[in-house]
């Protein structure tokens, strides 16, 4: 993640208060610390007075491509020498809304008002963003408890998803599941809507990147499984070598493609796809790189996981199966996907039914490890796309019955389960959704808002 870290300040100081810079000028350099401390690329900037100003400082974010602008009031600033920079650009804006001093009691000195009084130049500058109708997020509080800091970071995650949702570009293999309408879409509605492009992999390109598959590509690859995950008795080391064939395969056009996400139908997957088995495997270790995935052909939760993983890497595709009424959870699984960076320990391999493949597939199974995150789930009602997010805890399971599937016990954060499958229904939630781990609700609402959709928390 890249930030454009923004210091506003008021041009009347430099003449009436030069010393007030000098005792700011270390506090900025405090909070890009401590963005960079947390994984952020900051790139810097003079403090910002007049139009002008902005304008140029805007205009080396954009040529820098951050990811957001996070605005911090090193005092009061008038709101229109900013505002035509910040509505004029297509970049999220964030806000920091902190200062220097945590105490500001009766006890405090004249002497702090210079330095921690930017927060009324955070309502003038926001009133504006409003009237100007420029999205952003706020967050409030002391810098150095780092609860806020945090929360930035949070907002330009989810801008980061935002802006990867427009480039999507999504491959699909054998078509959709048959009858499965939920997450039905016309593709050229969400290419117009979101800028989701989908594109079918065709059998005559998938077969001959399987034919250029090497036997020492295969022999790397399966070295490092056996590094990666336990191998069952069940293993045919010379089979898994063809399932090993196919997903570099799969890889291969992904790559080649410039594909974000992936869906594959297993129902309707044969040899004259391309490939033998269904890359069950590929569609774990393709999240675990950031390439987003969704089972039985729906490419709109692929390209919105795709999306959530560029600011998100722990997200996953998951779906409710079955209900677990006694603890309030619900079991989430698929047929053989995850995004093994979620899991906890390591996966271990099996061979799996034929499920519309020549071939027997191969799964590598793991239960999700525990964790506070967000439900997502995407849908169309009859208006326009919606999101529905709900807070929840995937549950660290020590031991289970369950060693041939994907799994995890998922608790919703409010409420009891009941209210929440029945909040999911009522709304018009599809069967597919992801988890994103270390996600908050509030940063689920800003994606949303930047891709004007309907938001709805669970």
């Amino acid at each position: 993640m890249k930030i454009g870290l923004l210091p506003l300040y008021l041009a009347l100081y430099d003449k009436t208060s030069p010393k007030t810079r000098e005792r700011l000028e270390p506090f900025y350099d405090e909070l890009a610390a401590m963005f960079e401390e947390r994984g952020m690329t900051v790139v810097r900037s003079p403090f910002c007075r007049l139009n002008a100003e902005f304008k140029e400082t805007v205009a080396n974010f954009e040529a820098a491509k951050v990811d957001a602008i996070v605005t911090i009031h090193m005092s009061y600033s008038p709101s229109l020498e900013c505002i035509e920079a910040l509505a004029g650009t297509e970049l999220p804006i964030v806000v920091l809304d902190t200062t220097p001093l945590a105490d500001f009691s009766p006890e405090q000195t004249s002497a702090g008002i210079m330095v921690c009084h930017g927060i009324h130049g955070v309502m003038d500058m926001c009133s504006l963003l409003k009237r100007y109708g420029k999205e952003y997020a706020i967050a409030a509080g002391y810098y150095k408890d780092g609860d806020c800091v945090d929360r930035v970071c949070g907002y330009v995650r989810a801008a980061a998803a935002a802006a990867a949702l427009k480039k999507a570009n999504v491959g699909l293999l054998c078509g959709s599941f048959d009858g499965m309408g939920d997450f039905a879409v016309p593709r050229g509605e969400m290419k117009a809507r979101f800028g989701i492009n989908v594109t079918d992999i065709d059998s005559e390109s998938l077969a001959k990147r399987r034919e250029e598959v090497t036997a020492e590509a295969i022999e790397a690859e399966l070295a490092a499984d056996k590094e990666a995950f336990t191998f069952s008795d069940g293993v045919d080391e010379n089979e898994y070598k063809e399932v090993i064939a196919d997903c570099l395969a799969m890889r291969a056009w992904l790559k080649d493609n410039g594909a974000t996400a992936f869906s594959a139908n297993f129902s309707k997957l044969t040899p004259a796809c391309g490939i033998g088995t269904t890359p069950f495997i590929e569609g774990c270790k393709g999240m675990a790189r950031g390439i987003g995935y969704a089972g039985e052909g729906d490419v709109l939760t692929a390209a919105f996981t795709g999306a959530f993983l560029a600011g998100y890497p722990e997200t996953g595709f998951v779906e409710p199966f079955c209900p677990d009424w006694e603890h309030d959870t619900v079991f989430m699984s698929h047929m053989a996907e995850v995004n093994y960076r979620t899991v906890n320990g390591k996966p271990t391999l099996y061979p799996r039914g034929a499920a519309g493949g020549a071939r027997r597939a191969y799964g590598a199974y793991a239960c999700m490890k525990g964790g506070k995150g967000v439900y997502i789930n995407i849908s169309r009602d009859k208006d326009d796309y919606q999101l529905l997010a709900a807070e929840a805890e995937m549950l660290d399971v020590e031991k289970d019955n369950f060693p041939t599937s994907m799994r995890g016990w998922m608790k919703p954060a409010k409420g009891s389960l009941a209210s929440f499958l029945e909040a999911l229904s009522e709304n018009g939630a599809t069967h597919h959704s992801c988890f994103i781990y270390g996600a908050t609700a509030k940063e689920m609402k800003f994606f949303a808002r930047l891709l004007n959709m309907k938001f709805v928390e669970i």
